[in-house]
């Protein structure tokens, strides 16, 4: 083979903006679950072919953000014993990848992302801004996941945290929510700041422990006003 050959450049396929257009809509609960999704409406919409529709939609499929049904998706709900199955495997994944995070930590170039997706965070709960507060939320989160240098790991933690970030969402409205996650983040801003591993990885295990509570307490509410035994994703 010519060792002069260059990969050629080439834009991304539809099938891939189909498909990070529709994960985002997904995961911001813009689809309510049981909707029909359906490969003619979405293509008409999005202006495309049928085509890339149909990779986008197999594709989150696969992933278990969407199931089928007949011809078309639909959005599948959570059972309270997935949340369990979720939950145990982010805490296998992430305290040791904030921990490989805090060890790795070179200084204020690093820190400061945080700390101002951080003091974002602060100023929405204080003026009651909810969806500010999630979106500085999902900045937060980024950040540090940027600094994962495991990109095995990184994939994994992203698929398994993708299936409670619509119901994330939903629980975050809560005024005493808000006020749980800022306090589970200002100590997992800290030991990032003082570079501890060992405090960074207690530091998002405590933290995941209080989102799963949150999140089961939703789960069981929502069984006992009646809405079935599962909760949208």
């Amino acid at each position: 083979m010519a060792q002069s050959l260059k990969a050629l450049d080439r834009p991304r396929s539809l099938s891939d903006q189909a498909y990070t257009t529709l994960r985002a809509h997904l995961l911001s609960g813009r689809f309510s679950s049981g909707q029909m999704l359906q490969e003619e409406g979405l293509a008409a919409q999005l202006g495309v072919s049928r085509t890339p529709i149909r990779e986008a939609l197999a594709r989150l499929a696969s992933e278990g953000l969407l199931e089928t049904a007949g011809r078309s998706f639909v959005l599948p709900a959570l059972s309270r014993a997935d949340i369990d199955d979720i939950y145990e495997l982010r805490l296998m994944l992430e305290p040791a990848a904030v921990s490989h995070v805090a060890e790795r930590m070179t200084g204020r170039k690093d820190l400061q992302p945080l700390r101002d997706e951080f003091a974002a965070m602060t100023a929405a709960h204080a003026s009651d801004d909810a969806d500010g507060f999630i979106e500085a939320n999902y900045r937060y989160r980024a950040a540090w996941l940027r600094l994962v240098t495991n990109r095995r790991l990184l994939r994994a933690i992203e698929l398994y945290a993708d299936h409670v970030r619509y119901l994330r969402a939903l629980t975050l409205g809560d005024r005493a929510t808000r006020s749980v996650v800022l306090r589970g983040l200002k100590r997992l801003t800290t030991a990032f700041a003082a570079g501890k591993p060992d405090q960074a990885a207690a530091a998002m295990r405590d933290h995941l422990r209080e989102a799963k509570r949150i999140l089961q307490e939703a789960f069981d509410r929502r069984t006992e006003d009646g809405d079935g035994h599962a909760v949208s994703m």
